[in-house]
């Protein structure tokens, strides 16, 4: 792959895949695809997770489908993919009325390692990955409890940085019930977390 395209931001690729250049697609693949397939997965929840292959699929599908449409004036690539996606994922939800599936594969560390790097807290030791383990299975557990629009916001808020202003304009919603939407969902997992949470406060 020529170091240039290497280097263009995600907007330049975008422009350059709907041009006909199929390697920028290619790139922007590689770099979104985790985040886009963790994303899909965490706002499905277990009971659909079955059918995250599936709805992830549909969601580069729509991508290719819309590349003609994408304006680089307006928002970033990475904030229109993961609108796509989460249009992708409630379409399914609505479709199924969250049916339960079959559960998916565990994601292994990778709750571990996303509850870490939201308290800023590094590699635990031998004797804490236990406590550190149990957090990030409560944490998905936590994270099913809530309903599919308040995950939804907490998610794209956490995972792709959106603002509220940005949760609003995205999903088509008044600025205080995106606000809202947001702050319940906090509440909820704070209080889901419960003694988690509190062993993480610092002694005074």
């Amino acid at each position: 792959m020529p170091r240039a395209l290497r280097d263009l931001p995600d907007e330049d690729l975008m422009l350059a895949y709907a041009a006909g250049d199929a390697a920028a697609f290619d790139l922007l693949y590689t770099r979104h695809e985790a985040a886009l397939y963790r994303f899909v997965r965490r706002l499905l929840g277990a009971p659909l997770a079955a059918q995250a292959d599936e709805v992830f699929q549909d969601v580069w599908l729509r991508i290719v489908a819309a590349r003609a449409s994408f304006k680089p004036q307006g928002a970033a690539w990475r904030t229109w993919a993961f609108t796509i996606a989460h249009n992708a994922c409630m379409d399914r939800l609505r479709v199924a009325g969250r049916e339960v599936s079959v559960d998916g594969e565990d994601d292994g560390d990778e709750p571990l390692d996303w509850l870490m790097a939201k308290t800023g807290r590094v590699a635990p030791s031998s004797e804490d990955q236990a406590f550190w383990r149990a957090a990030g299975a409560q944490l998905l557990h936590c994270l099913e409890a809530l309903p599919a629009a308040q995950r939804a916001a907490f998610l794209l808020h956490h995972e792709d940085g959106a603002s509220v202003e940005d949760l609003a304009q995205r999903l088509a919603l008044p600025f205080e019930t995106a606000k809202s939407r947001l702050r319940y969902a906090l509440k909820k997992l704070r209080g889901c977390m419960g003694r988690y949470l509190e062993a993480l406060e610092p002694v005074q």
